[in-house]
C-alpha cells in the first residue's frame, strides 16, 4: 500500500469532502485501481470514518452503470468516492446517490502520478472562484462556436444551466470529479453544426500522436478522420446516440497537464473538451450508456458572438 497516497489522501477527504468521524465512507473500485482505492480507504479509517471498500467488474466503457448492489450501497454513504479505470461520473448511480445527499467524488482513471502532482495539488479556491465565473458564462449564454486550424462547431445551449466542477464537495448532495476543475454544460441535442479538431487526448485513447477531426451535423458525429485514433472513437460510441454531442466543458485547473488521462486532461485551464453520448445526468436527454470525453488545446471560444477564449486564454469577457 502507498503510504504517500495515504497520507495525500487524508488532505483530499479534509479539505475536498469534509470527511468526518464517525461518517460512512463507502471508495467504488476495480482491479485495475484496487492499489489506489486501497490507499485512499485507509486514510478514511485514519481519519475515524466507517470506511468500506467495494469491488467491482471493471467497466467496459465510460458511463456504464456499476451493479445495481454498490448502486444501492452509494445511496446510503455519507461520501463516496468512485477510483475507477472507466468513469461513473455519469451515470444514474452517481445522480441517485448524490440526490440522496451523498458526498460524492469520481476519480476515474486515476494514477498514482496523478494523486501526488498536478492538478489535484491545485489552490481549490482558486478554482472555485474561476469555475463558477465560467459556469455563470454558460448558463447565461444562449449559442457556443469554438474555432480552431480553420475549422468551427456551432451549438445552442439556450434554457441550459452550467454546472461547476470545483473539486470542492462539502454540502449534502454536492459531487464531481477529483481532481478537478471545470465549468461544462449539455448542449441541445441536434443543434451542433461543423468541424472540430480534437489534438489533445480521448478518454479511453489516451494522448493523440495526430489530430482526429469530427464532421458533426444535427448533433451527431457523421464522420471521424484521424487513424486507428479516430476508428477507436467510433467503435466506442457505437452506430446510435453515443455519437449525439453530450456535453461543452471548459478547463480551469493551472496545475492540470496534459497526460492522457482525461480526469486530468480535460480540467487544464487553455483547453475546452467536447463529450459524445450520456447528458441526461446533468441536464440533457441523452442516454446512451457512454460518455466518451475528447480534449482540444487553445482554442478560440465565442459564446451568444462573444469572444470568451482565445487562443485557450480567457479573455476579460470571460474572467
Amino acid at each position: 500500500m502507498n503510504s504517500q497516497i495515504t497520507e495525500v489522501s487524508k488532505n483530499v477527504l479534509l479539505n475536498c469532502l469534509a470527511l468526518k468521524a464517525n461518517e460512512s465512507f463507502l471508495v467504488v473500485t476495480d482491479e485495475a485501481k484496487k492499489h489506489i482505492a486501497e490507499a485512499v480507504c485507509e486514510a478514511g479509517k485514519q481519519l475515524g470514518a466507517e470506511a468500506m471498500l467495494a469491488v467491482m467488474k471493471e467497466r467496459s466503457k465510460s458511463g456504464e452503470e456499476p451493479p445495481a448492489a454498490i448502486a444501492a450501497a452509494m445511496e446510503k454513504a455519507d461520501v463516496v468516492l468512485c477510483i475507477t479505470r472507466h468513469s461513473l461520473t455519469h451515470t444514474q448511480a452517481r445522480k441517485n446517490a448524490a440526490k440522496a445527499e451523498a458526498r460524492l467524488a469520481t476519480m476515474p482513471g486515476i494514477t498514482e502520478d496523478m494523486f501526488l502532482e498536478g492538478a489535484i495539488a491545485a489552490d481549490y479556491a482558486e478554482v472555485r472562484e474561476l469555475t463558477g465565473q465560467v459556469t455563470e458564462l454558460l448558463t447565461k449564454g444562449s449559442s457556443v462556436r469554438i474555432e480552431k486550424d480553420d475549422y468551427a462547431l456551432s451549438f445552442s445551449i439556450a434554457q441550459r444551466d452550467g454546472v461547476p466542477s470545483t473539486g470542492v464537495y462539502v454540502n449534502p448532495g454536492e459531487s464531481g470529479n477529483l481532481p478537478s476543475g471545470e465549468a461544462y454544460i449539455a448542449p441541445v441535442e441536434g443543434s451542433a453544426e461543423g468541424q472540430i479538431q480534437i489534438d489533445g487526448s480521448i478518454a479511453g485513447i489516451g494522448t493523440l500522436s495526430s489530430p482526429v477531426l469530427l464532421t458533426i451535423k444535427q448533433g451527431r458525429i457523421v464522420q471521424a478522420e484521424g487513424g486507428e485514433a479516430a476508428e477507436r472513437l467510433l467503435s466506442v460510441l457505437g452506430d446510435g446516440d453515443g455519437r449525439l454531442l453530450g456535453e461543452f466543458g471548459i478547463g480551469t485547473n493551472k496545475k492540470a497537464r496534459i497526460t492522457g488521462v482525461v480526469l486530468e486532461d480535460e480540467k487544464v485551464y487553455g483547453t475546452i473538451h467536447v463529450a459524445f453520448g450520456s447528458n441526461n445526468t446533468f441536464g440533457g436527454t441523452v442516454s446512451a450508456g457512454v460518455h466518451i470525453d475528447c480534449v482540444v488545446s487553445k482554442p478560440d471560444v465565442y459564446i451568444d458572438d462573444v469572444p470568451i477564449m482565445k487562443l485557450g486564454e480567457l479573455v476579460e469577457a470571460g474572467r
